[in-house]
């Protein structure tokens, strides 16, 4: 099965009787978001279709490795979407990777009306660089940088 977009659930959902919800989660189960695991699942992977170790992403996000590890198997949770668009960035995902992987979180997507989103979202298309690079745009443009998971909460 293929995940569907949104529209196109909504588009089957306007067709779908209330006795037939049970057929519409189990059509749609890739597409849908009731799994704990699935914001690890997904980022593990598209890792693994990029060739890209969990190590390698940890030591280019500049996230503590046994931090990091815990994330990604749902021991942990942050409520740093900073955190997460730097595991994002430096496992290469694209920007719809990246927005598909936040709502997995239950973060919200960048969006584009709020300035520092905007600015990241054109990071994400055009990769400046490594996480400092990244850091020292957002500096430059007069924003906060991507914190560090030093706080960890």
């Amino acid at each position: 099965m293929s995940e569907k977009n949104t529209n196109d659930l909504k588009e089957v959902l306007g067709r779908t009787h209330l006795s037939e919800f049970d057929k519409y989660c189990n059509e749609n189960k890739d597409s849908m978001n009731n799994d704990e695991d699935s914001f690890s699942i997904y980022i593990k992977d598209l890792l693994a279709n990029k060739g890209i170790t969990q190590q390698s992403v940890f030591l280019n996000a500049d996230i503590p490795e046994r931090y990091g590890y815990k994330l990604l198997s749902g021991e942990k949770h942050t409520k740093q979407r900073d955190v997460i668009l730097r595991i994002c960035y430096a496992a290469e995902l694209s920007l719809n990777e990246t927005q598909r992987a936040l709502k997995k979180y239950e973060m919200p997507e960048l969006y584009p009306k709020i300035p520092r989103d905007a600015l990241m979202m054109i990071i994400f298309n055009e990769r400046p660089g490594s996480i400092l690079d990244v850091n020292a745009l957002l500096k430059k443009n007069g924003m906060e940088p991507l914190r560090t998971s030093g706080l960890q909460d």
